[in-house]
């Protein structure tokens, strides 16, 4: 029996890492635009040393978020991973911005909050410029909309940003923090 992996969040067995290595592999070679001049042999060792960010990877694509290679930082050597699904990961939608949004709804509440499911799988919610730099890369949100790391002067006010690609332009809006939807997720980076 393949000997689990061991993660302060959640074990998986050497099976489940090497099949999600092989799927992100897949993903990086195929969507070479997405991270241009950088090797898949420098990103997988750097995954192999590191069981809690495989962790939250898998979770990422669990969720639906097509987690890919878009950057490398070279001061700290970290490869920067962000969700790259076409539209906003399925498995995180229907949520509003954060605990504080959530308890303040007396009924229908929602499922949860975009704030710490993100703090749960060990990512951080993309903020404004960094959508807006995933969105030089493709199209994404074409058809949903993904929560992003909110000023806390508008969150200290009641709101939170979203943000979309409509008419071949991406947009930034606002709204209640304790609203959500069917169609509005939110997407991760995780540095690796």
């Amino acid at each position: 029996m393949p000997k689990p992996l061991k993660s302060t969040k959640k074990e998986f067995t050497r099976e489940q890492c090497e099949q999600l290595l092989g799927t992100l592999k897949a993903r990086f070679e195929k969507n070479m635009n997405l991270h241009k001049g950088l090797e898949w042999a420098e990103v997988k060792a750097k995954l192999e040393i590191s069981a809690d960010k495989l962790w939250s990877l898998s979770e990422m694509e669990r969720t639906g978020g097509e987690p890919n290679v878009v950057g490398h930082d070279k001061k700290t050597g970290e490869y920067i991973f962000y969700d790259c699904s076409a539209e906003s990961p399925e498995g995180r939608r229907s949520l509003c911005y954060d605990r504080e949004a959530l308890d303040s709804r007396k009924e229908n509440k929602p499922k949860g909050n975009a704030v710490e499911m993100a703090d749960a799988i060990g990512v951080e919610l993309l903020t404004e410029e960094q959508y807006r730099e995933l969105q030089q890369l493709g199209n994404f949100d074409a058809k949903t909309s993904s929560w992003v790391k909110t000023p806390s002067a508008i969150r200290k006010l009641g709101g939170a940003l979203f943000c979309d690609r409509r008419f071949d332009t991406v947009f930034t809006y606002h709204n209640g923090a304790e609203s959500y939807y069917a169609a509005r997720a939110f997407r991760g980076l995780l540095r690796v």
